[in-house]
């Protein structure tokens, strides 16, 4: 019987679970240059457009502040960058797949040319045969 720690190698181990760690890793990497991608260049641009409004900073205010009690307020500013950022994501992830996907089919046609050119061609025992067969008609 297995132990526990046996059973749990034999399942870290598997290259699925391998390769869900390094997507993770790599998503997470992916999502800090589409975030920076958002805030640092596609936001401010937004904000010219818009008359140098920035979205971040747009709250509706539900009670004020009081003394020492900070104010209760709903960020929808926020909630605009983070829309404007998954579609950002999704747009970037969706181009890449496509990408991958087009160069997928270019060596799939690549590679179904080749075998074309393989089946096209005799084997070598094709041409020998014929080789013998052209000298004994010789």
């Amino acid at each position: 019987m297995k132990s526990f720690f046996e059973e749990f190698k034999t399942f870290a181990m598997r290259g699925n679970v391998l390769d869900l760690a390094i997507a993770v890793v790599v998503g997470g990497a992916f999502g800090k240059i589409v975030t920076s991608l958002t805030n640092d260049i596609i936001m401010p641009i937004v904000g010219l457009l818009t008359g140098g409004m920035d979205f971040s900073s747009l709250v509706w205010t539900l009670k004020d502040a009081h003394d020492d009690v900070a104010a209760v307020t709903v960020n929808y500013g926020i909630f605009i960058n983070t829309i404007v950022s998954f579609i950002i994501v999704a747009f970037s992830i969706f181009m890449l797949v496509k990408t991958l996907n087009k160069l997928q089919e270019l060596q799939k046609e690549k590679e179904e040319k080749k075998e074309e050119k393989e089946e096209k061609k005799p084997s070598r025992e094709e041409v020998l045969l014929t080789e013998i067969r052209d000298l004994l008609k010789k």
